[in-house]
């Protein structure tokens, strides 16, 4: 079960989050008003799913960029209202993965997040082979 953890300043916003996420089957191992809440709880729990809101990112930029840097492989949802295309593409330079839609609908959310991850893991995957592809034809292929 992934672990997830949820940074919004609304208390509203963060509890339909949370239910849509634990009746989706990921465990919600920590809430956040903040980014500096959010370090505290990544240091805690591990978790490798962070849903934060565009509030708090655009905030607080230098959190963000610590979350990533410190945890690269967590997946990074930005929630929000609205997005247009410069919010997306400032928020992918910022290293967010995936984008969830205020109002909530928990079918949209969660394949959101199975389809992000999906495809983070495949990139993933293709890259190791890349890599060992390259290693194989240098002639390194982990032979002593």
């Amino acid at each position: 079960m992934l672990k997830a953890i949820i940074i919004d300043g609304s208390a509203v916003a963060r509890g339909l989050l949370n239910t849509v996420l634990l009746d989706g089957g990921y465990d919600v191992v920590g809430q956040g008003h903040t980014c500096a809440s959010a370090t505290a709880l990544m240091v805690k729990y591990q978790p490798q799913i962070v849903c934060i809101a565009r509030g708090q990112v655009e905030d607080d930029e230098d959190g963000l960029r610590a979350l990533r840097r410190d945890w690269p492989k967590t997946v990074i949802f930005m929630v929000s209202s609205e997005f247009d295309a410069s919010a997306i593409q400032w928020a992918h330079g910022m290293g967010v993965s995936g984008f969830i839609v205020k109002p909530f609908n928990a079918d949209t959310v969660l394949k959101t997040i199975r389809n992000t991850v999906i495809a983070m893991v495949k990139r993933q995957q293709k890259a190791i082979a890349a890599q060992n592809g390259a290693a194989e034809a240098d002639g390194s292929g982990g032979e002593a």
